[in-house]
């Protein structure tokens, strides 16, 4: 629990200033003047003022919107007007409404999401994450110091250790805080989340108390207390914390199919430029002919569908509503409505390592003693050899291992087996920073919970505290086989042997775990017996030099390693009496001195570290999420190239991209060394531009500085590789990479992750996804989509990522097909009538073809699908077409160009050649044939049918039947009920779709796409 003692001005003016330094005082709100941000996070793109403004813009950007509002305003002008007003403006008005209620309706739920964060009550928090940036100033740990879990903030394991400020901390109770006069003053909001500069004062006491306060006394915003209670006193709210300063804003985001579709609508404007300038110039430029001109652009308007808009973004609904209807994906929210069609074109996948690969739970799967090894299924066998040399040992008084009284200089004997896990396991148990934790029972109230507890060691309420999960991980396991650690603190701890009995050792010194050690040591005295051990536990690498001479050791560990464990090898050495007199008085003298101190104390410490007695060689395994080695594997096999950012370390990185096949077996690794300069990185280069076909290992910093240099070769070089994993990247330099890879491929990213620390990079890229995990939902709600499991992933992209884009792409070309039909018609009416701009079809006609006559059958393409999805799953391949954009490209276009000019030619002359006595013939014969077309290739286009597709044909058909009799203003009603009138339609439309109809059965036969030749 945290208890949070809210004494800044939590004001909600907000001041969108520049960023201040600010000086908060304990417990007098009143002393501050200036106005700060008001702790609510906001994810939403407007407020109540911009919303409409925004969302015009947003629609009337795209060319194809402002072209159609241009051309409605223009009807106002007596001069220019064709027909009715609403042929024009029904559709506009349409379109328009059903995206501000879209888009009204997406804030809507961003604005309750953040209403639902924004509205909890905070005064003491249990197990929930800091609502503000803080600074630390007590806590009920009687070491003045707690641990925090920081996962979400920059993805790292390791809980890190914090410590507050000591003035406060040492005052003798809660209720001083209020009584005494200070303040805190802290430097300006910053970037950084691993650096902190301020100060503490004091100024009733005498004299005046001065603190600094660096980043091992703040508390960040969205971190989780681990231990204990603290209280802390806020520094930055909202926008003004780590968390938030570290996240991008949202953009709005643009499916690649719409900008394709943008450039289409360009060509088809100035297709119908040139289509009016030639019918003005067949005319010979007579009378008013700029007037003529306007009038044969707004008759051939149609050329540009303005429904296109309307379908697409009901067909991105429907997507939208199948994904999240879809049961063998359950849980999968759509977010950003506008971008389905994105997961069909991805190339490349940043993921996220810690909480989206794996579960971040550690578990001790092996021990190894250089001719045996243990693993999960022979755990007994070590707990019967430790309740056996227990059992023998609680006899005599000491607890020295039961074959060797101290002796040093008895000769080396060959040991048994059940001694060495004795030692072992001993070892492990021993050597570690971890710390045992009693949940005081209920009923303890408030105050009390500072008194010390009568702490009983009974297992249920134990918890264990480390700084990082794996050392936990082994603690568990000597629990788990029979010897518990039940108590530690500065000078000592206790273990309890499977009998029951308290073994005491006292710590003499303990040498901290470094990144540049790689290695921690602790020496320990045996209570009853006086002996005293140096344990050591550390990377193969650091260890290997300082173990006695062994066979075993190298191999094994990179068995290990294969199998994705992390590996920790343990040693000891014993000491006499007066060797450790030596050492203290050595180390003592070492860290007094004034020059080179950490040298000479690491020299010292290396005098104890050599010939050890290698123990035993322990793997730990991170758990992966469930599925995820086949789900990586199928999006390699579709093309799919998968990029690991991580905030956590070198080795955990590595471990995981192994044992995930992130990186396949038979691959090499080349791990980027650290470069600092621009000659190193050249140099780092070109070493990595030797290897060919390895998985590139690169960390932050490294990253950092070859991108300052070499940018464009250093993408160039990591894009060719099929895996590259970047560890140590910060929030920010996620985001930098994704744009990278945008800028320098120009192909389509995709990001995914489950906490804080990818917010920014899943909105930067072209698609983001959120997993909503234990970590809390921050990254699903800033994601486009979010799902429960990474496995579900494939599902999303494989099959429903193909059918949105393969769909969208069908619909969309359709669409334009029928607008260039109409106008295919207009042209060739205008030019056998002596280029007279008059229109073929009058108001109702009009509105009706586009909507209620075709609209049904053409929106029912959604609903196509040309591969099933369990083949979509089964062959990942199919997706690599997709990623090439063959199915809207200005080839595919250009067919349905000809198809339209060929058929509307045909349509008309077919009518004027076949028409009698009247010119309402020639309307009435067209008009038909034209509706007939459009549904049977509709009919033609559809790859598999649904029972939805045959009721919207026919209910369309019925619909125009049926409306013939109230038409009779076009029509004459005597006329279409003939015999003659009937086979001169079905001749028309015989001669426009039967060639199309053999030329796809030809198509098929002779080339026929991938997907068909798995599904035969």
């Amino acid at each position: 629990p945290l208890q949070i003692v809210v004494r800044s001005a939590f004001t909600l003016g907000c001041c969108f200033g520049e960023l201040k330094a600010r000086t908060v005082w304990l417990g007098c709100p009143e002393k501050c003047e200036e106005k700060y941000p008001k702790n609510a996070i906001k994810n939403q793109k407007y407020n109540i003022f911009t919303f409409i403004p925004g969302v015009l813009y947003e629609q009337f950007k795209f060319f194809l919107n402002l072209y159609f509002l241009v051309v409605s305003c223009s009807q106002f002008v007596p001069a220019l007007k064709i027909g009715y007003l609403y042929t024009y403006w029904a559709p506009l008005g349409f379109v328009l409404t059903v995206t501000v209620v879209r888009e009204a309706v997406d804030e809507f739920r961003r604005y309750k999401r953040d209403k639902e964060m924004n509205s909890q009550l905070y005064s003491k928090l249990t197990n929930q994450r800091i609502p503000s940036d803080m600074v630390f100033l007590r806590t009920s740990e009687k070491t003045g110091s707690c641990f925090i879990r920081t996962d979400q903030l920059d993805g790292e394991t390791d809980w890190k250790l914090k410590v507050a400020v000591s003035c406060t901390q040492r005052l003798p109770a809660l209720g001083d805080l209020f009584s005494i006069n200070a303040y805190v003053y802290a430097q300006k909001p910053q970037l950084d989340i691993h650096s902190f500069e301020g100060t503490f004062t004091r100024e009733d006491s005498d004299p005046t108390v001065h603190e600094s306060l660096s980043i091992e006394n703040t508390l960040w915003a969205s971190t989780v207390v681990a231990s204990g209670t603290v209280i802390g006193v806020v520094i930055y709210t909202g926008k003004e914390t780590r968390s938030v300063m570290n996240t991008s804003n949202p953009k709005n985001k643009v499916g690649l199919l719409d900008l394709e579709l943008n450039q289409l609508t360009k060509a088809l404007f100035l297709a119908l430029v040139a289509l009016s300038v030639v019918m003005v110039t067949l005319q010979g430029f007579v009378g008013p002919w700029y007037r003529n001109l306007f009038r044969f652009l707004l008759l051939f308007s149609y050329i540009i569908p303005i429904s296109l808009r309307v379908n697409l973004d009901m067909g991105k609904a429907a997507y939208g509503w199948m994904i999240m209807k879809d049961d063998n994906i359950p849980g999968t929210v759509v977010r950003t409505s506008t971008i389905p069609e994105e997961l069909g074109r991805l190339v490349y996948l940043l993921t996220d390592k810690t909480g989206t690969l794996t579960q971040n739970e550690m578990i001790f799967k092996r021990l190894h003693l250089g001719t045996v090894s243990y693993g999960t299924d022979t755990m007994d066998e070590i707990q019967s050899h430790i309740i056996n040399s227990y059992s023998q040992n609680s006899g005599n008084s000491t607890s020295s291992t039961p074959s060797r009284k101290p002796q040093l200089s008895a000769p080396k004997v060959r040991k048994s087996v059940s001694s060495r896990i004795h030692e072992a396991v001993k070892a492990i148990a021993l050597c570690h920073n971890v710390t045992p934790v009693y949940e005081s029972r209920a009923g303890v109230s408030g105050e009390t919970e500072y008194a010390e507890v009568d702490q009983d060691f009974s297992d249920e309420n134990r918890t264990y505290q480390a700084s990082s999960p794996d050392e936990v991980a082994l603690v568990q396991w000597t629990e788990s086989v029979g010897l518990t650690l039940v108590n530690r603190d500065l000078t000592s701890m206790q273990l309890k042997t499977p009998g029951g009995h308290i073994l005491t050792y006292y710590i003499l010194q303990i040498f901290p775990f470094t990144s540049e050690s790689k290695r921690m040591g602790i020496i320990v005295r045996d209570e009853s017996s006086g002996e005293i051990t140096f344990y050591m536990k550390g990377a193969d690498i650091a260890m290997s030099t300082i173990v006695q001479y062994n066979d075993w050791l190298e191999e094994e560990c990179g068995n290990m390693a294969r199998e994705g464990l992390r590996t920790l090898v343990v040693a000891k050495k014993s000491l006499t009496e007066e060797q450790y007199q030596d050492f203290e008085s050595r180390y003592n003298q070492a860290k007094l001195s004034i020059h080179d101190r950490n040298l000479k104390v690491a020299a010292v410490v290396e005098s104890l570290e050599r010939e050890m007695e290698l123990l035993c060689l322990t793997g730990v395994e991170d758990q992966l999420q469930a599925d995820v080695r086949p789900t990586l594997e199928m999006l390699r096999n579709a093309g799919i190239k998968i990029w690991m950012l991580t905030g956590d370390k070198l080795e955990t990185a590595t471990c995981i991209a192994k044992s995930s096949h992130l990186v396949s077996r038979t691959q090499d690794v080349h791990i980027f060394r650290p470069v600092t300069t621009r000659g190193e990185a050249h140099l780092e280069l070109n070493a990595f531009r030797r290897k060919h076909d390895c998985a590139l290992v690169v960390s932050g910093d490294s990253l950092e500085v070859c991108l300052k240099y070499y940018e464009h070769e250093f993408v160039e070089l990591a894009c060719q590789c099929p895996a590259v994993v970047c560890c140590r990247c910060s929030p920010t330099q996620k985001a930098h990479i994704v744009k990278l890879l945008q800028h320098h491929t120009g192909k389509r990213t995709c990001a995914i992750g489950d906490g804080g620390n990818d917010v920014s990079m899943i909105q930067a890229a072209d698609c983001g996804i959120g997993i909503e995990g234990k970590e809390g939902k921050q990254a699903s709600l800033a994601a486009d989509f979010s799902i429960t499991q990474f496995k579900h992933i494939g599902r999303l992209l494989m099959v429903h990522g193909r059918n949105s884009y393969k769909r969208s792409a069908a619909l969309g070309q359709f669409v334009m097909h029928r607008g260039l039909i109409i106008s295919t018609m207009q042209a060739v009416f205008s030019s056998v009538f002596y280029f007279a701009s008059v229109p073929l079809y009058q108001g109702f006609l009009m509105v009706g073809y586009a909507t209620i006559y075709t609209m049904f059958p053409v929106f029912s393409l959604v609903l196509d699908q040309d591969v099933k999805p369990e083949m979509a799953l089964l062959y990942p391949e199919l997706y690599k077409d997709l990623t090439k954009g063959r199915s809207l490209s200005f080839k595919t276009f250009l067919i349905w160009v000809l198809i339209s000019i060929y058929q509307g030619g045909i349509l008309m002359y077919g009518a004027l050649l076949l028409f009698e006595s009247e010119f309402v013939h020639v309307v009435a014969i067209s008009f038909t044939a034209l509706i007939l077309t459009e549904l049977l290739m509709v009919a033609l286009t559809i790859r598999t049918w649904h029972w939805l597709m045959v009721v919207a044909e026919f209910l369309s058909l019925g619909c125009y039947v049926a409306s013939l009799a109230f038409l009779n203003e076009y029509f004459d009603v005597a006329f279409i009920t003939t015999v003659t009138f009937l086979w001169k339609v079905s001749a028309i439309t015989v001669v426009s779709c039967l060639p199309l109809y053999i030329l796809k059965y030809l198509k098929r036969k002779f080339s026929p796409p991938s997907y068909s030749k798995l599904t035969s």
